[in-house]
């Protein structure tokens, strides 16, 4: 027999034969019904974890991570109320089973079933996930396992406090509302835990609210390794800033009073504590996990001896709640449901077409209160003496600043975060002057932690905000980059467009920084971010695209809910000249703060008819010097700036070259992985025979005067050109 049926048996014959746990006696505090309700909840937990076990291998299931042994999250889930966001452990059904029944009209089973069955109807993920979660009971799905949703809980409890003194019209959560994250022991080692938990601990540290509960589910063993006996009391007990409450997960009526206390604390004080839940894993780590394979069965035994199901029975006796006959006759009832609903809910339709599939990756548009622009008593309050200087050109860097001063004029929810983005106006000067005139909750000057920065972002896009999040360097993008994939960019596919992460991602990023940094401050590639499904990424090339772009960038963000990603090449941030010292060709007027830029709408540089040059960023610039030493050869070409990187302009870029004899493709990214390889396939399958490209190498960027040694030049722009018009090799 599996473990499965071995705990089932073993229930039924200890309960019958009164063998029950020792343990402490049931506290008398909690109502004797309410006692019944919260083991029925745990018994339902407990029967979807076998139904499920049965359906999978039916071939009616698939891949399932139970909850047997954690059905002590039920009274956790009584202690908080269905309006505190609960960001939870893929443990945790019990905990939504008990929070449906505080909201009318829930059907857990059912729905829990649906998606066990991967169908259609499954109401939080459409049949695209195994997931827990429900919009109705504000319980996001996590589409990952180990500690990504952390950073994004952390997040979610700042924006409480933000919304206090900023609340933005579409605000979701009350003002008294806290947060509940839960995890597993082995999570709690993951660095993005850590990282998450220390943001925490330093935002409570300096007394900014952070009413977060954290929910650490102790079961002593992370899939084969072991957790060290005391470590998680040793790691969090004495944190600064943090609040540890122990408690016994198999006592129902301790965990409940527990989770009172602790729930009151974080509610009271507007501080985080930590939850530290004692409890067992049941059945091993997975549906095909053999855990005898790695763990000597003594540690199993002890572990089903200690079945939290046979706890509250002795719990529910020893307070009169509810006779063990009774007990037994509750989890057969509950156990008959779950196969009735099963039988039901393996006959339901299931998603067939990639278009079915793909359905919810383009979250749905959202109805927007109309948005006036700032009056000009409010523009001249706020530009001070820049105002006049927009009459003149100027760089990309001012540019920038200029308009994210009229968004968040305009929109009173936008806010930026990130390192030294406020105070010193970031590394580049973009952001100057914006937490003057906006203060320091609408400029956050963020720790220097990229995980939590994007994970602040998508909590506050939970709360109703449109952030605006900086990381500093594209480099720096890799310490975090889950936080975009797996959490903020995938949240609308996996709840059916129910959630969304809305952003507006700035990324100072790409090559040509002649005297700074090497490869960790030049980084020249965008592979990490091509091939995320759903996002948009932009890339302007000069600041009057950069203050449209950037316009239309929030508008994708508060309108269509889309995570957008706007690359902002470093080079170019302070470049006044194109040809030649002092033309100030490179500098421009800031646009009126009406216009902006569609995403998939290309500039066409040129009329020439013998070569199109595509390109985006710094790749643009050089173009257009090349072009006009290629005009001096008795070469017309074209300048091409893409703009938006994905999706690709397709049309656009087709329509844009249909009359020119030739197509080069200039990408300062590297060979492999870059934009040039999608614009070549791109021409190749429209039936263009003359195609080349030009792209960085495949390597890191020096410091020093070779800075440039593996990017793309003007001089290596020209050339390729020469070959590609007069057909040489």
């Amino acid at each position: 027999m599996d473990r499965a049926t071995i705990v089932h048996e073993n229930f039924l014959r200890r309960v019958t034969d009164r063998d029950l746990p020792k343990g402490a006696p049931a506290r008398d505090d909690i109502a004797a019904p309410k006692m019944v309700e919260l083991f029925r909840a745990q018994c339902l937990s407990r029967h979807l974890d076998r139904t499920s076990r049965e359906m999978q291998k039916e071939g009616q299931g698939y891949y399932t991570i139970g909850s047997s042994g954690h059905e002590g999250m039920a009274a956790v889930a009584e202690a908080l109320r269905p309006s505190d966001m609960a960001f939870l452990h893929y443990r945790d059904a019990a905990f939504q089973i008990q929070r449906a029944h505080q909201v009318p009209g829930q059907t857990p089973a059912w729905d829990i079933l649906l998606s066990f069955a991967a169908t259609s109807e499954d109401p939080i993920s459409g049949g695209r996930h195994k997931v827990l979660g429900s919009r109705v009971l504000n319980i996001p799905p996590q589409t990952s396992t180990i500690a990504s949703h952390l950073p994004k809980a952390v997040g979610a409890a700042y924006s409480l406090g933000l919304a206090r003194r900023l609340r933005p019209e579409t605000a979701l959560l009350p003002e008294d509302a806290i947060i509940m994250c839960s995890f597993g022991d082995a999570s709690a080692n993951h660095s993005t835990a850590q990282g998450a938990i220390n943001t925490a601990c330093w935002t409570s540290y300096q007394s900014a609210p952070m009413p977060l509960l954290l929910v650490c589910e102790d079961n002593g063993i992370g899939i084969s390794t072991p957790t060290p006996d005391g470590w998680i009391a040793a790691s969090f007990a004495q944190r600064p800033g943090l609040r540890y409450f122990p408690c016994d997960g198999l006592d129902m009526t301790e965990t409940l009073a527990v989770t009172r206390a602790a729930a009151a604390y974080v509610r009271r004080h507007r501080k985080p504590a930590f939850l530290h839940l004692r409890t067992v894993r049941l059945y091993g780590h997975a549906g095909s996990d053999v855990e005898a394979t790695y763990r000597a069965q003594r540690a199993i035994v002890a572990d089903e001896s200690n079945d939290p199901l046979l706890h509250s029975v002795r719990l529910l006796e020893e307070r009169g709640a509810c006779p063990a006959n009774d007990a037994l006759a509750i989890y057969a009832e509950v156990g008959a449901q779950c196969r009735r609903i099963a039988a039901e809910a393996v006959t339901r339709p299931r998603l067939k077409t990639h278009a079915e599939v793909s359905a919810s990756l383009i979250p749905p548009a959202r109805r927007c209160l109309r948005v006036n622009g700032p009056s000009e008593q409010a523009r001249a309050a706020a530009f001070g003496s820049d105002l006049r200087a927009q009459a003149e050109p100027q760089p990309m860097s001012r540019l920038i600043g200029w308009a994210l001063t009229d968004l968040m004029l305009t929109h009173p929810e936008i806010i930026l975060a990130g390192e030294d983005v406020g105070k010193k106006g970031g590394v580049y000067g973009a952001t100057q002057k914006l937490q003057s005139r906006f203060g320091p909750d609408r400029v956050i000057d963020t720790l220097l932690d990229e995980q939590s920065i994007l994970g602040l972002a998508i909590g506050l896009a939970h709360n109703g905000f449109i952030p605006v999040p900086e990381i500093q360097f594209l480099a720096y993008l890799h310490n975090a980059e889950d936080q975009l994939r797996g959490e903020a960019a995938t949240l609308s596919f996996f709840s059916n467009g129910q959630y969304t992460n809305p952003m507006v991602l700035r990324i100072a990023g790409l090559g040509y920084q002649k005297g700074f940094g090497g490869h960790f401050h030049n980084d020249n590639s965008l592979a990490v971010l091509r091939d995320i499904p759903g996002i948009v990424i932009a890339c302007p090339s000069n600041g009057a695209d950069a203050a449209m772009m950037l316009r239309e960038a929030v508008r994708l963000a508060r309108e269509e809910q889309r995570v957008v990603v706007f690359i902002e090449p470093i080079a170019l941030y302070p470049m006044r000249d194109l040809h030649a010292e002092g033309d100030k060709g490179w500098m421009h007027v800031y646009p009126a703060p009406d216009r902006r830029l569609a995403v998939g709408e290309v500039a066409v540089h040129g009329a020439g008819t013998d070569l199109a040059i595509v390109s985006y960023g710094n790749g643009c610039y050089l173009s257009r010097q090349a072009a006009e030493k290629l005009h001096a050869q008795g070469i017309d070409a074209r300048v091409i700036d893409m703009r938006w990187l994905a999706p690709q302009p397709d049309d656009a870029l087709l329509a844009a070259s249909q009359d020119c004899a030739a197509v080069l493709i200039v990408d300062e990214c590297r060979r492999t992985g870059s934009q040039s390889e999608a614009l070549m396939s791109l021409f190749l399958e429209a039936g263009r025979i003359r195609i080349a490209r030009v792209t960085g190498e495949d390597c890191f960027i020096a410091t020093g005067p070779a800075y440039a040694a593996s990017l793309p030049s003007a001089q290596s722009i020209v050339a390729a050109a020469r070959r590609l018009v007069e057909g040489a090799p």
